[in-house]
């Protein structure tokens, strides 16, 4: 069971004044205002070498598959071919951040990799800014969290400009118009540009013209769809087309591949394997076109609009529930290094409407 400690609420007065209003379950409740997840400090170490394990076996996955041409296999846009072995010889360090999610770390259960969100990652505002703002409302009660995220993207954000033009390079950040909650995400990101005193602006993707004068580009939109769109020309991009490589899931079953013996991995094939799996699309989200399937059985299934992409099919794997028979995911976010965990909770295949829930460390 995951231990649970009550703690001081939020109040929906608080989130909704942070503009986190995009995200509501039938009983209104968009995250776990009362209550904490509690690692120790061993635990949040393990999360924190994972990730930056698992990161480097991702660059070498990346390298694996350039190598052998295996962009067919990972679904990867003709398009956009060129442009990922061009990011990846020479935009390697204009990964901004991107999230692990992972089943285990707590409850005696090892950390396996579910996932990596390496292009258009989210639960930023949750994770950066609500749980600690959950963890000063309860101060006194000798608590930390291993939470540096704001600080790590803050000073990648310096690296990246100091590549280009010292401090007086120029970011332009993007998303599409409509969608709170990507807009919130971006201009936090945006504001801690900002925090370094380096110069942004915020445009609409459907604002972007053919040629702006901007240095480097973060846009929160997914590159597979990329090539129906025809936006702005800048620079650099930041989570550069590479970063696709490392979205796909087709890299899970690459990583099997390359490091079977890993503690870290599930078993994954590009076709379908003997024990009880989980079949993905390369490019789903939000738990969206999940089957799972046990002894040739489908026993779960969500529908979705990622059906037209290629499939992957990995081992499954128990996630820590606890008495009420909910599972917890955790998400921990790499930005230079893994840098802080969160958690989310839901169903059995955990969606859009899975809750978020904090962490804490007890001295």
């Amino acid at each position: 069971m995951p231990n649970l400690m009550k703690i001081k609420a939020l109040t929906k007065e608080h989130l909704d004044a942070m503009g986190y209003t995009w995200h509501k379950d039938e009983d209104g409740e968009y995250i776990v205002k009362d209550k904490f997840l509690l690692i120790s400090e061993d635990e949040a170490q393990a999360y924190e070498n994972a990730g930056n394990t698992l990161y480097k076996m991702y660059e070498a996955g990346a390298t694996y598959v350039i190598k052998n041409n295996l962009f067919e296999a990972l679904d990867i846009p003709k398009t956009l071919i060129n442009q990922i072995k061009y990011s990846f010889e020479y935009e390697r360090d204009m990964h901004l951040y991107g999230r692990f999610d992972l089943s285990g770390g707590v409850d005696s259960k090892d950390i396996k990799l579910i996932e990596f969100n390496a292009d258009t990652p989210t639960l930023l505002l949750e994770s950066v800014v609500i749980q600690e703002m959950m963890l000063c409302f309860n101060e006194g009660l000798g608590l930390r969290q291993f939470n540096n995220i704001y600080t790590a993207i803050s000073k990648k954000f310096v690296q990246i400009s100091e590549k280009k033009k010292g401090l007086y390079s120029k970011f332009l950040f993007s998303c599409v118009e409509g969608i709170e909650e990507e807009l919130v995400t971006v201009k936090l990101l945006e504001d801690m540009a900002k925090s370094q005193n380096l110069f942004t602006s915020f445009k609409y993707l459907e604002e972007c013209e053919e040629k702006m004068p901007y240095d480097f580009w973060f846009k929160l939109y997914p590159w597979e769809d990329m090539p129906n769109f025809s936006g702005t020309k800048v620079s650099t991009m930041i989570n550069p087309a590479y970063t696709l490589l490392y979205q796909s899931k087709g890299m899970l079953a690459i990583l099997y591949k390359l490091f079977p013996d890993s503690p870290y991995l599930l078993k994954t094939s590009f076709e379908p394997i003997q024990e009880k799996y989980v079949k993905k699309t390369m490019f789903g989200r939000e738990g969206a076109n999940i089957d799972i399937v046990e002894n040739g059985e489908l026993i779960l299934q969500t529908d979705g609009i990622y059906g037209e992409y290629k499939s992957v099919y990995q081992e499954y794997v128990d996630f820590v529930r606890d008495e009420e028979d909910r599972y917890y995911q955790a998400g921990v976010f790499y930005s230079g290094g893994a840098c802080g965990v969160s958690f989310r909770r839901g169903l059995e295949i955990l969606d859009d409407m899975s809750e978020f829930i904090g962490h804490a460390i007890k001295a």
